[in-house]
């Protein structure tokens, strides 16, 4: 039995239907609402297009294959017919004359319930998925003809964010470890719990304080804590630690949820849109003749974590996803799929510097590890089943400090990794994690130096299209560009040569890696990974990678790191914010830099230095040439700003 019920217009819920003795992955697909998108705007030769707001309904036998893949999902309530239940929340953007589609269907993982690629790709505000005209942006993607499809993949968010509803896992107890860092002035702070407390008896638990990751835990005189709730606990807060001192509270927690059934929502939603065999029911695409997925920050850890164990094969082993961008990831996989995991916690220098999620492999290669014993790689699991994506791994300068980047392309011995051909590796030196197009720097109270306001958007929205005719057509994109060891771009910190600067202590520290066993709470760390970073020019500019012309004709030195202020656990590294670090206006004692008089005559010689450089990207095909304009006004505007 099949039947596909149309949306109407009103809001009318529209299931599509399996027979009950089936088991396909995706019962139902509830479409919410249905109408069209971006205000009835239209995207050149494409026309117009229609959102879909949706909920799938999926089950999943326990003891299947990818059941058992799933932690703890043995333990979740079963239907009669066995399965586990379950479903994620659905935005559709397709053209609303599917025949004028690319019939790439591009899938932009949300990172924490947010759809966050527009404001990059687009230079979009906001970070949900559009629904004014101005949503989105400058049209790019829908220009190009894809279907975009945001779906849930994570528990626990707030209202507005795309979520994975999963059932709780009764009776299934145990230690959970929480962190915080408060990073304000204060008393007391309040602690939500991921989980909630199977005890509120405080002998149960335990909390500690440190200033720094490597200082030893402690309980400061005045250290202590109350449940306001089984979900909330308060936090007395000693006196003469500062606001970057880290918390660390473990207790006993209940509620478990199977939260790697992310990893199937996604494979099987995608495998449904595609309209493989084995669902039973209909997808409402007609055309996807590729299936992409670009994942930033949190999501491209969750891209590549999804890829390594194995979910890029859906139920019947096809493959799901013909490529994959993991964006500013580094070397990190997720804390996803673990007994009472935190998707949302990842590794920095300073904060959750020891959380599961950040250990071996590494890289797109199969390489020994002489540090953990083993051998692996990213794509073992997919190779097996030849059903491995084609991988364009792009990182910012911020995944080098924070996200041991190097390790993706190095393995821990030092030797250079040789990359697959269907593996390309892109390093846009000099950025920081995350910027807008329409950043600026600025200075906090947090942060010692201006922000770096440059916006990976004129190569990333490239690479991103490139990655589609990859996928769709066996159009290969532009080659690898990230830092080596062989040519000097990729060095051991000791050796990072920065130039004199007036400013001091500018050498940073480093979100080491270390070998660490989670067997333990808290986790026991082992022997060290090496540290190695990109080089910079005598302008402090890194080396070995994709330059923005913003980068290649600077006003300044950009770093992809910046430092935490007194107060703040000083001189540790802050967050993911890069630094900026002007010319002077003319070169001075002190200052090894060149002066912006002695680089550039006048505004219009800056201009035609940043039209060379994006002209030069254009040809060799890592920026498109209808954006050099764009990247010439933003110059202008960069130029006026110092006072030139």
């Amino acid at each position: 039995m099949k039947t596909f019920s149309v949306m109407l217009a009103g809001g009318v819920v529209a299931a599509l239907m399996i027979s009950p003795e089936s088991q396909a992955k995706v019962e139902r697909f509830d479409v919410i609402e249905s109408g069209p998108a971006f205000e009835g705007r239209e995207f050149g030769e494409v026309g117009g297009y229609q959102r879909i707001d949706a909920v799938a309904h999926f089950a999943i036998d326990p003891d299947s294959k990818r059941g058992r893949m799933i932690v703890d999902l043995d333990h979740a309530p079963v239907g009669d017919d066995g399965l586990v239940r379950y479903s994620t929340e659905v935005v559709i953007l397709r053209p609303a004359d599917e025949g004028k589609g690319s019939g790439v269907l591009l899938h932009d993982v949300p990172n924490r319930g947010r759809a966050i690629s527009f404001t990059l790709l687009e230079r979009a505000e906001g970070s949900t998925p559009p629904v004014t005209a101005d949503g989105g942006g400058d049209g790019f993607l829908m220009e190009k003809g894809y279907t975009i499809v945001w779906s849930g993949w994570q528990t626990g968010l707030p209202e507005e964010g795309l979520e994975l509803s999963v059932p709780t896992l009764e009776g299934v107890t145990g230690p959970s470890r929480e962190e915080i860092v408060f990073d304000e002035v204060g008393t007391t702070g309040t602690l939500k719990l991921t989980y909630p407390a199977a005890s509120t008896n405080p002998d149960e638990a335990s909390l500690s304080v440190r200033q720094y990751p490597s200082d030893p835990r402690s309980t400061a005189p005045g250290l202590g804590f109350r449940y306001v709730s089984e979900n909330e606990v308060e936090i007395a807060r000693p006196e003469g630690l500062d606001a970057g001192a880290i918390y660390e509270f473990i207790y006993p927690a209940t509620d478990a949820l199977p939260t790697g059934l992310g990893f199937t929502a996604t494979s099987d939603l995608v495998s449904f849109l595609r309209g493989y065999e084995g669902h039973d029911i209909e997808s409402p695409l007609t055309q996807v003749d590729a299936a992409v997925a670009l994942g930033i920050s949190q999501s491209g850890r969750y891209l590549r974590d999804f890829v390594y164990q194995g979910f890029n094969a859906d139920e019947a082993d096809a493959q799901v996803f013909d490529a994959v961008m993991p964006y500013i990831a580094g070397s990190r996989k997720t804390y996803v799929n673990y007994r009472f995991a935190q998707q949302g916690r990842y590794s920095r220098q300073h904060e959750d510097h020891d959380v599961q999620g950040d250990q071996f492999p590494f890289s797109y290669v199969e390489v020994e590890d002489p540090i953990s014993g083993r051998s692996d790689s990213i794509l073992s699991v997919c190779a097996a089943t030849d059903t491995c994506p084609k991988v364009m791994h792009t990182d910012t300068s911020t995944e080098f400090w924070q996200a041991r980047a190097a390790l993706v392309s190095t393995a821990p011995d030092g030797t250079a990794l040789e990359m697959p051909d269907s593996v390309r590796l892109y390093f846009l030196a000099g950025l920081q994690h995350f910027s807008p197009f329409s950043a600026q720097s600025s200075v906090g109270d947090l942060c010692r130096y201006p922000s770096n306001p440059i916006a990976p958007t004129p190569v990333l929205r490239h690479l991103v299209a490139a990655m589609a005719d990859w996928a769709r057509d066996g159009t290969a994109p532009p080659a690898s560009r990230f830092p080596t060891v062989a040519d000097g771009t990729l060095v051991p910190l000791n050796e990072l040569a920065l130039p004199d600067m007036p400013e001091d202590d500018l050498i940073p520290v480093y979100n080491e890696l270390r070998l660490r066993d989670h067997s333990a709470i808290p986790p026991i760390g082992g022997q060290a990974y090496p540290v190695l970073v990109p080089q910079v020019d005598k302008d402090g500019n890194p080396m070995g990678g994709v330059r923005l012309p913003r980068v290649a004709a600077p006003l300044g030195s950009y770093w992809g790191w910046n430092i935490r202020n007194d107060g703040f656990a000083g001189g540790a590294l802050c967050g993911l914010t890069g630094s900026a670090i002007a010319f002077s206006a003319s070169s001075v004692d002190g200052d090894e830099r060149v002066g912006v008089a002695e680089r550039y005559a006048d505004e219009e010689a800056y201009v035609a230095a940043v039209r060379e450089a994006a002209q030069g990207l254009a040809n060799d095909g890592y920026m498109l040439s209808d954006d050099v304009d764009m990247v010439v006004t933003r110059a202008v505007e960069d130029f006026r700003a110092v006072g030139q």
